[in-house]
């Protein structure tokens, strides 16, 4: 009979086994592989931030899901993907991804130690702010929309994303 410490240490081993073949993607990787955010990944291809995206890191993608971005403007989407100019797209896509790893909980603790709110700066260079409604993070862009993390944490081998269930924009686009 083994004993009740053996079988913590390989239930442990079984768990790290399984959390670190999940890290084993990715950011690119793992959202394409998704199913949700087939637009999302399109406007990252067509951007070129995929190979940043697939070789270095750590970032943070708040990522909308493709019913997130169906909601945006298909219209506007579809301008800003067959565009020749695709600073828009870039700098709408960027303004989804902050440098380094932050998960749910530093977001909350950042929140905490301003006082219910937080600001991040994106790659794109423009302000993110976060609060809590309820239980709810919910990011705010700077025209006022926002955006609940529906998901989050989902970790990658060069970084984490939450998925949110709209599109946050830098500027009037």
């Amino acid at each position: 009979m083994k004993s009740p410490i053996i079988n913590y240490l390989l239930a442990f081993s079984f768990l790290f086994f399984v959390e670190s073949f999940a890290q084993t993607k990715s950011i690119v990787s793992s959202a394409g592989a998704s199913g949700n955010h087939s637009m999302l990944i399109a406007a990252v291809e067509a951007t070129e931030i995929d190979e940043v995206l697939e070789k270095s890191g750590p970032f943070t993608v708040f990522a909308p899901s493709d019913a997130a971005f169906q909601r945006f403007s298909s219209d506007k989407l579809k301008q800003l993907m067959t565009s020749n100019d695709k600073s828009k797209l870039k700098s709408l896509v960027s303004y989804h991804i902050v440098a380094g790893k932050l998960t749910a909980s530093r977001i909350l603790k950042a929140m905490c130690r301003g006082n219910g709110k937080a600001s991040f700066t994106t790659i794109q260079g423009k302000k993110l702010q976060a609060h809590m409604e309820g239980y709810d993070i919910v990011l705010t862009d700077p025209l006022g929309n926002t955006a609940r993390i529906i998901q989050a944490d989902v970790s990658q081998q060069n970084g984490i994303i939450h998925e949110i269930d709209s599109v946050i924009v830098p500027t009037s686009m």
